[in-house]
């Protein structure tokens, strides 16, 4: 096995993990982050109904065109997903690292989603 298969197969791993115990509601979705080497991508979902309710990337037209690193890049796309949410009236969500370590950009982004008025 490569490390690259080895590294997917340990955050698939605490994927599962996870998801065995965090769902999300209407009431409270949840809000679950996904990077690439380039971007991040956040979605709030509500697991019921199988349905996304709000998504926002660093791919959008504000975020894309400004300079900075990826983790400012992950602050600005948490402020974002902060104001759609609020627009639909979700106050608290569950949030899903999706594997991932709770460092670096999934911090930024958690943390500017904090001060843009969600709970979790």
């Amino acid at each position: 096995m490569s490390f690259k298969v080895d590294k997917e197969y340990r955050r698939l791993k605490i994927k599962q993990r996870v998801r065995r115990v965090v769902t999300g509601t209407a009431v409270r979705p949840r809000m679950t982050v996904f990077r690439s080497n380039k971007d991040i991508y956040v979605q709030l979902v509500d697991d019921q109904s199988g349905t996304t309710l709000v998504a926002a990337s660093s791919r959008a037209k504000g975020i894309a065109d400004q300079k900075g690193t990826k983790i400012e890049k992950a602050q600005f796309v948490g402020k974002l997903i902060a104001e759609r949410a609020l627009e639909l009236g979700i106050l608290a969500v569950v949030f899903d690292r999706n594997g991932y370590l709770y460092h670096g950009r999934v911090k930024a982004l958690a943390d500017a989603a904090r001060e843009g008025g969600i709970k979790f």
